[in-house]
């Protein structure tokens, strides 16, 4: 979909109400207004979001679901005027969900040794061991 509509920041900052509200995300521009009330997260979380000016760090930080980035194209009406990020979201973001991606493999799976198993055991057989002392032989001495 292209979008011609661009839109100065000094103009979008004029729509941060529940009655015309609109949101900054990867440089694009969405009037959010009829989704409010929708909203999972409730209607706070986009009034602030658009309060803030760019609601990108925002979104990428709550994890949104492919069906609500899909969603989110219904509400499109333009682009931030001089948006120097590409037509295709944000490179930072995409760059550091491939940097820990990275990172988790780097790392490897967790590691394990026999203290990890061992350990919960004794912890448990010292337990067992407490509960029966004080079950049979801690009340077989107190009633003699």
């Amino acid at each position: 979909m292209q979008i011609s509509n661009k839109y100065s920041h000094s103009e979008i900052t004029l729509h941060t109400s529940k009655k015309d509200c609109w949101l900054v995300i990867h440089g694009k521009v969405y009037d959010v207004t009829t989704f409010l009330e929708d909203h999972p997260g409730g209607e706070d979380v986009l009034l602030h979001a658009s309060a803030s000016g760019d609601a990108t760090q925002s979104f990428e930080d709550v994890g949104h679901s492919s069906a609500a980035t899909s969603l989110m194209e219904g509400y499109l009406i333009g682009v931030v005027e001089g948006y120097n990020g590409g037509s295709g979201g944000a490179p930072k973001a995409r760059e550091g969900g491939a940097m820990r991606a990275r990172a988790m493999q780097e790392r490897g799976p967790p590691s394990s040794n026999f203290l990890d198993y061992i350990l919960p055991l004794f912890i448990l057989a010292v337990a067992f061991g407490a509960w029966y002392y004080l079950t049979h032989y801690a009340h077989d001495k107190a009633t003699y």
